[in-house]
């Protein structure tokens, strides 16, 4: 009696990949993995790897995104505002988390690596937006703010601080800044 082979085994293989990128990652930082490290990690060849991802970039951001695109849920607690101020806060925790300083290097290395840019931009930034999108359109089905808005300019107006914040700044982003920032755009977003 034969057993089938291939895709229970090639999801295995490419886990175990995933998994051994996602580890050097937070144990040694984008520039310092390799494909041979990760092959040597997760027990396969480059070929292996290459099989499936054109670069080390492509692995890294899959096993990135793998391992934390569940940490931020979209909340819906039926307000708006309490749904930004948990979605910020959690999105905040998760960038000060070591996880988060990865997004910050990525973001350095994208500078001169214009596929990890568009990777992490088309796989981690822009899902995280589209999340925050729906926050604000169920604020405007619910009659709490404007029916008019410019949802792109209003993810600009509460995620940009953040993000000017901790990859710019430095500064420390703590609950009551969120809460503060939350309440200073919803109040000119608001239905009147």
């Amino acid at each position: 009696m034969s057993t089938k082979r291939g895709r229970p085994r090639n999801l295995e293989t490419k886990n175990a990949i995933l998994a051994a990128s996602h580890e050097l990652l937070l144990e040694q930082g984008f520039g310092s993995v390799t494909v041979e490290k990760i092959a040597e990690r997760a027990g396969v060849s480059k070929a292996t790897i290459y099989k499936w991802w054109p670069n080390k970039a492509a692995v890294v951001m899959d096993g990135f995104l793998t391992a934390s695109t569940a940490r931020i849920p979209v909340p819906d607690t039926g307000s708006v505002s309490q749904d930004l101020v948990i979605h910020v806060t959690r999105l905040v925790q998760f960038m000060t988390s070591r996880e988060g300083n990865v997004i910050k290097e990525l973001v350095g290395e994208g500078q001169v690596d214009a596929g990890l840019a568009e990777t992490y931009r088309s796989r981690y930034f822009r899902p995280r937006r589209l999340e925050a999108s729906q926050i604000i359109e169920r604020g405007i089905r619910r009659g709490e703010l404007k029916d008019q808005l410019d949802l792109e300019l209003c993810l600009d107006q509460i995620y940009g601080p953040i993000f000017y914040r901790l990859l710019i700044l430095s500064d420390e982003l703590d609950e009551n800044y969120v809460e503060n920032l939350v309440s200073w755009v919803l109040e000119g977003l608001a239905a009147k």
